[in-house]
Formats: structure tokens, C-alpha cells, sequence
């Protein structure tokens, strides 16, 4: 096993610089459960960050910039690249006709010779620009990859993954050195063979089992129909009704099946991020992230009586979630209308059949599974399912901001501000309203 992850930054006007910029992402609790859960981490699962060959062209200072803060706050990730772009550059000022069969890059010998050449250059750029960054950086463009002619005759020089030797991975970790990896491979006998970096990456995930793994790109992540980047992705909620939409192209398509084959085969605590280079620290240390954070993520079980729930693991996420007590007969002088609780009762979502109409008793979130999406996809399983629901929240509550884009309709009073979508009668909102402002409380007063 690698050491803890510490802190190497010794310059404190860096160590200042750097909590300014968290500062101003996130707060200060937010902040340091990120940075307390990645620390905890043996260093070598912390994070596997793959960067195409378009954001060394065209997004270097903005990588490097990144690369270099997460080691400044003591976290090392580990850096595959491409070079796709460059590749095909260099091959047709050689005269040398692109050719790709089923996606993959056919590679003569003549071909691989560029290859080779644009792959070290490619990853001593990317060294080199870190190390200006004052970060510490490795260049390892073999002994990675062992791996077998994919199928010589069709391909050529293209070679399939059969092990991944972590000991110059582990060395660099070991001497708080960003290893930065070429997607290229050697035979038993010796012989180099290029490998897809998608397909690279894919086989050095499933060995160290990271916690995130994360592609950089220019778009910032996957795209709606609307052409909105979509927040977070719940695999197990979502997948299905997602990969049946119309609008998804071809090409994210196929990405969101390779995601969830790789999800499938790791740790339920790891994701995928999907990002822009210079959004990576606010996508790591934010709950609101900036891209497309897919999970596998946890079934959802919905309950309509309390006897269908572990009511001790119930109990024990809401008091964590809000910090205070339920009180104890809360089970039951509550009626349950519909309870959505995720499988590892770590968000639960209760409800209530009041006379006013299905109001909303609590929306609970354990803070180990915020910034996951997964909050948000429990939420959406009982949204499909409620059509009319309206509820309270305290003035300042930090989630106040999720609710009013989750309402058609809020109005702000002196202790609660009260939430409703689904209700157009001004009576109807009217019971609502008065019944917000005379229901008792559930939660014992904070000490």
C-alpha cells in the first residue's frame, strides 16, 4: 500500500492563494469534507484523469494550472493522455492516409514510428508544463502497459491490454510526483504497439480502483437535447430511460454504455467526472460541480407504510443529515404517505397526506453523499411519482436555492419559506400557506 496522502505545499502564499480560490467555490464545511474524504484515500485512489489529445492543444495552461492545485492541497492524481489530434498532423505531413477500422487507429510501421515520436513529445510537453508550474511531475511512456496485437492483420500495430504494472506508477506517487502516462504498450517480446487511450485508461481504472476518474474535455461534460450540459447522472435510476431518449447522438451514446461497463466493474463509492480542464477543482470540491458527475449510484425503495423501512438506519440519517434530533414518537404520530429512500439509506425523501394536499416532511441527505447526485435522483423518482406536493423550508437553508428551481411557486415569511409545483388554485395555496405556518416541528431544538 502507498502512504497517506500529506500536504507538500510549503510556500504559504500558495497555501493562501489556494484557499481563496476554494473559498470563493464553495464553504467552508463543503470544503473540508471533500478535502478530508480525498485525504483519507491511499494515495494511489484518489484519481485517474484522462486527458485527449485536444486539451494538451488547445487547454494546456488551463490543465496544468488545475493539475498543479490538486497537488498543491495534497492530492496526487494520475495523468493518461492521447494524442489524437497531433497524430493525425504529424501522419499526413508523412503522407501517411489515416485508416480506422471500428474506431480503432490502423498503425503500420512506418506509422508507429511517428507515433512513438509524437507521444513522448506530447508527455514531455505535458511534464514540462507542470513542472513551470512548480508541480512535480514524471514522464512515463512505458512499462505500464503489457498487452498483445490486438489483431495484426486487421489492425497492425495496435495492441489489447493484458496487465498494467503499477511499480513506475507507484514509485512517482511515492516521491509526491505526478505520474503523467502515454498510452503505449509493449509486447512480452519487446515490441511497442499503440493503444487507444480510452481503452488504456479503461484497463488501469479497473487495477487501482480509484475513487474518481475523470475526462477532461472542451464540451464540459455530456450534453442534453437542449444542449445543456446535464449535472449528474444516477445509473441505477436513470440509465434506462436516459439511453431511450431520441436526441442522444451516437457518439455520447456509446460513451454512457463504456461509463457504465466501467461503473459496473469498480467500488460503489467511485464516479465519473466529465469536465473542462479548468473547471476540475470546482468540480472535485463543490456540491454543485461543474460537468457531468455519473454514478452507479443506488436503487431507490419506496415505502408507503413505516413497517416497509429500517426505521433505526431512517432515524439515524435524518438526525445526521440536519444535525438535530427526530423526536421519538415521530414514527408514530406520522402518517406516512410515500417514503423514497435510497438502498444504503444515505437520502430518504418522506411524505405526508396533510388536508392541505401531499406535503413534503423531510428531503434528507447524509453529508458523505452530497456532490454525488444522488440527492437529486431520489428526488426525481419522487417527482415522477408526485404530480401536486408543496412544503417549508427555514429561511437560509442552504438548499433553498435547489427547492425554488424545484417549485412553480414560493413565498418567502419571516420564519419559513414555503414551496409548491402542481398547485394553481390561490385556495388551494392558501392551505398550504397556513398550513406551513401551523405545523409543528419534528426535529428536537438544536443545544
Amino acid at each position: 500500500m502507498n502512504p497517506p496522502l500529506h500536504n507538500p505545499v510549503h510556500d504559504p502564499q500558495t497555501r493562501q492563494t489556494i484557499v481563496r480560490l476554494l473559498s470563493s467555490m464553495a464553504g467552508a464545511k463543503e470544503i473540508s469534507q471533500y478535502l478530508k474524504r480525498f485525504s483519507q484515500l491511499d494515495a494511489a485512489r484518489f484519481a485517474v484523469v484522462k486527458v485527449g489529445g485536444a486539451v494538451l492543444r488547445d487547454d494546456l495552461d488551463a490543465l496544468t494550472s488545475s493539475l498543479a492545485f490538486l497537488q498543491d492541497v495534497g492530492l496526487t492524481p494520475i495523468v493518461l493522455h492521447g494524442a489524437g489530434p497531433q497524430l493525425d498532423e504529424e501522419l499526413a505531413a508523412a503522407g501517411i492516409e489515416k485508416q480506422t477500422v471500428n474506431g480503432l487507429r490502423v498503425t503500420s510501421p512506418e506509422a508507429l514510428a511517428i507515433v512513438r515520436r509524437v507521444f513522448h513529445a506530447q508527455n514531455l510537453k505535458l511534464v514540462e508544463a507542470l513542472q513551470a508550474q512548480d508541480a512535480r511531475a514524471t514522464s512515463i511512456v512505458s512499462g505500464v502497459f503489457e498487452a498483445d496485437f490486438l489483431d495484426r492483420e486487421i489492425y497492425g500495430l495496435v495492441g489489447e491490454v493484458k496487465r498494467v504494472d503499477l511499480a513506475p506508477i507507484q514509485a512517482s506517487l511515492q516521491a509526491g510526483s505526478i505520474p503523467v502516462i502515454a498510452s503505449l504498450g509493449e509486447t512480452v517480446g519487446g515490441q511497442i504497439v499503440n493503444i487507444n487511450a480510452d481503452f488504456a485508461a479503461n484497463e488501469l481504472v479497473q487495477v487501482l480502483q480509484p475513487y474518481k476518474i475523470v475526462f477532461l474535455t472542451g464540451t464540459g461534460g455530456l450534453l442534453d437535447d437542449a444542449g445543456n450540459v446535464i449535472d449528474s447522472i444516477n445509473l441505477s435510476t436513470e440509465y434506462d430511460h436516459l439511453i431511450a431518449q431520441p436526441w442522444l447522438h451516437g457518439g455520447m451514446k456509446v460513451k454512457i454504455e463504456q461509463i457504465k461497463a466501467l461503473l459496473d466493474k469498480l467500488p460503489l463509492s467511485s464516479s465519473v467526472s466529465i469536465t473542462r480542464p479548468g473547471e476540475l477543482a470546482k468540480e472535485l470540491f463543490t456540491h454543485t460541480g461543474s460537468g457531468t458527475l455519473v454514478r452507479r449510484g443506488e436503487r431507490v425503495l419506496t415505502a408507503s407504510s413505516w413497517d416497509e423501512l429500517d426505521l433505526v438506519r431512517l432515524r439515524k440519517l435524518i438526525d445526521s443529515a440536519f444535525g438535530r434530533k427526530l423526536l421519538p414518537d415521530y414514527f408514530e404520530r406520522t402518517q406516512l404517505h410515500r417514503a423514497y429512500v435510497s438502498e444504503n439509506y444515505r437520502v430518504a425523501v418522506i411524505l405526508t397526506q396533510e388536508d392541505a394536499g401531499v406535503y413534503l416532511d423531510k428531503f434528507a441527505v447524509l453529508d458523505e453523499a452530497q456532490g454525488e447526485g444522488l440527492g437529486r435522483a431520489v428526488w426525481q423518482v419522487m417527482r415522477d411519482e408526485t404530480p401536486r406536493l408543496f412544503w417549508r423550508s427555514r429561511r437560509g437553508n442552504p438548499v433553498n436555492a435547489f427547492y425554488f428551481s424545484e417549485s412553480e411557486g414560493c413565498l418567502k415569511q419571516p420564519r419559513w419559506d414555503v414551496y409548491w409545483y402542481g398547485i394553481e388554485d390561490m385556495d388551494e395555496i392558501r392551505r398550504c400557506v397556513e398550513h406551513c405556518a401551523a405545523r409543528p416541528a419534528t426535529l428536537e431544538d438544536a443545544a
